[in-house]
């Protein structure tokens, strides 16, 4: 797994009918890079200025900046403004942006956007998951299961979400102590 592209998040938007691709030159890297190199140096200043510490007058600031940025400032190259040019450009249907929708067999988001794992069904239609011992009455002998789970902070719980073969066979929630997840 590379820090730039973790296996995960490349599966995640493959399922979503994404391609990845990444900035192959020190040219393309730069066009990404600059506008946020930008945005962090002038958070960073503005705060430094008006000696605001806390998250909360950070995040207005920030708030401020990027409204700014896509909504008044004209650009450099463009010489337009980001906002007006990009919603010129969904009016005349020249994006690649789509709407969502959700993958086959899918029916809900969160089986798009999860944490995921792959688990054996033993002799006993259980699967080991985390110090969690768990009975999967519907699963096959010996077959992989894909878990996708679903962290609820409020409720601190885990939604489990067991599908073999494109079917949803299995749903469960369990405490979130003891999932080494990090969110």
């Amino acid at each position: 797994m590379g820090q730039d592209d973790p296996e995960g998040h490349r599966d995640d938007v493959r399922l979503l009918g994404i391609e990845v691709v990444f900035a192959l030159s020190p040219q393309a890297k730069g066009k990404v890079e600059r506008p946020y190199r930008w945005l962090q140096d002038r958070i960073v200043r503005t705060c430094a200025l008006e000696r605001l510490s806390t998250l909360e007058q950070v995040r207005e600031v920030l708030r401020e900046e990027v409204d700014r940025y896509n909504n008044h400032q004209v650009h450099s190259t463009t010489r337009e403004i980001p906002g007006v040019r990009f919603a010129k450009a969904i009016g005349a249907d020249n994006s690649l942006f789509r709407p969502f929708t959700l993958p086959e067999p899918y029916t809900s988001p969160k089986d798009v956007f999860c944490l995921r794992e792959r688990r054996m069904v033993n002799a006993y239609r259980r699967i080991s998951l985390y110090g969690h011992e768990l009975q999967v009455p519907k699963a096959p002998l010996r077959n992989e299961l894909d878990i996708h789970m679903i962290p609820n902070l409020d409720k601190q719980a885990m939604e489990l979400r067991l599908w073999w073969e494109h079917t949803l066979i299995h749903r469960l929630a369990l405490p979130l102590d003891g999932f080494k997840v990090h969110l």
